[in-house]
Formats: C-alpha cells, sequence, structure tokens
C-alpha cells in the first residue's frame, strides 16, 4: 500500500463464512486536490490460477463444466458453466497450484506449464489476482478421470472440444467465462492452434 493519496481509515469484517467480505472506509484525494471519504465493500477469497491445456496434433483443448451458483441465480438457466482448469493457491506459488489442479479436475499429469499472464478478474469487488497458463497435452498425461475432490463438492465433467469448436462457444454464449474466453483467445491471437 504504497499510494500516498489513500488512506485506510477503517475495515470492517462484515463476513467470513466461506471467505471474507471486508467493509473499507478510505480517504482518497482527487486529482483535483480535493479529499473524499468513501467507504466499498470487498471480498477476498485469495488469489488463483488457471490453466488452458492445448493438443496441437489434434487442435484440441480440455475445458471442465461444473454447476455455478453465482451463474444460476443471475440467469444461467442450469447454472452449468464450461471453464479452464482453476483454483484457489491455498498457500502454494501459482504453477504448482496449476499442477495441482489440472490432476484434480482433469485427470491430467501435467509437468510442464507456460505462464502467460496475471489479471485481476472483477476489481471493482473482488481482490483476487488470477494467474494464467498454458500446457500441452497428450492422451499419454492422463492419469485418472478428473472431476474434482469430492470433499470440496466438486463434480467436474472434462470437456475435449476442437479449438474451432470452442472458439464457436464464445460467439454463439456457450462459452460466458472470462477467464476460459481470455486463455482461447490467447491461444488464438499467439497463433498456439
Amino acid at each position: 500500500m504504497q499510494n500516498s493519496k489513500i488512506k485506510i481509515l477503517k475495515t470492517e469484517i462484515l463476513s467470513d463464512n466461506w471467505y471474507t467480505l471486508n467493509k473499507i472506509t478510505f480517504e482518497k484525494t482527487n486529482s483535483n486536490g480535493s479529499v473524499q471519504t468513501q467507504s466499498r465493500e470487498a471480498y477476498d477469497r485469495g488469489n488463483g490460477a488457471t490453466i488452458l491445456l492445448y493438443n496441437k496434433d489434434l487442435n484440441t483443448v480440455i475445458l471442465t463444466k461444473q454447476f455455478r451458483l453465482p451463474t444460476y441465480i443471475n440467469g444461467n438457466s442450469d447454472g452449468m458453466l464450461i471453464e479452464t482448469c482453476a483454483g484457489l493457491l491455498d498457500n502454494d506459488n501459482p504453477e504448482e497450484c496449476i499442477k495441482r489442479e489440472t490432476e484434480e479436475e482433469t485427470g491430467y499429469k501435467i509437468s510442464k506449464v507456460e505462464k502467460v499472464f496475471e489479471s485481476y478478474m472483477s476489481p471493482g469487488s473482488v481482490t483476487e489476482i488470477l494467474h494464467f497458463f498454458i500446457a500441452e497435452y497428450s492422451k499419454e498425461m492422463k492419469m485418472a478421470e478428473g472431476g474434482g475432490l469430492e470433499e470440496e463438492g466438486e463434480d467436474i465433467e472434462v470437456l475435449e472440444l476442437s479449438f474451432d469448436e470452442a472458439l464457436t462457444m464464445i460467439d454463439t454464449g456457450a462459452i460466458k467465462d472470462a477467464k476460459t474466453i481470455m486463455l482461447l483467445q490467447h491461444v488464438r491471437v499467439k497463433n498456439i492452434l
């Protein structure tokens, strides 16, 4: 916290049931020199990592499909969302996290990943930074069924799609997840597939 134009006055925990929801009151010096006092809520769930697995020979990608309650209560009729594999860091570094999550969710055991960028995903209300990775996969790397961890309530379907089909699914609205769209477009722009 180095911005001399921001002064945190008060932090209140509104909820720490699942993750932490804070109400932060702060003073902000505007560009014209005026000082405003503002309050904002910020949801802190930790940082995460996500990955797009791709196969150049088959021109395919691995995605997941699972129920996401926030989408369900905001108009997604069945609550199911097609996504890239992802998870919270849980005190791991981003690379170790995404290797663990890849094996848990997809069943693929990968050893080499490439970090392509990181991004705040919803900076108006969520503190999370997401680390974005890509990695090549092959059939030989499939060590288990995947599906996530039952003790975490995960029930994940693993999808292998052609790259062109995945891109079309963005256009049709079948893929609406931001991290997934970002990684698919990254692979497209960089001519990886």
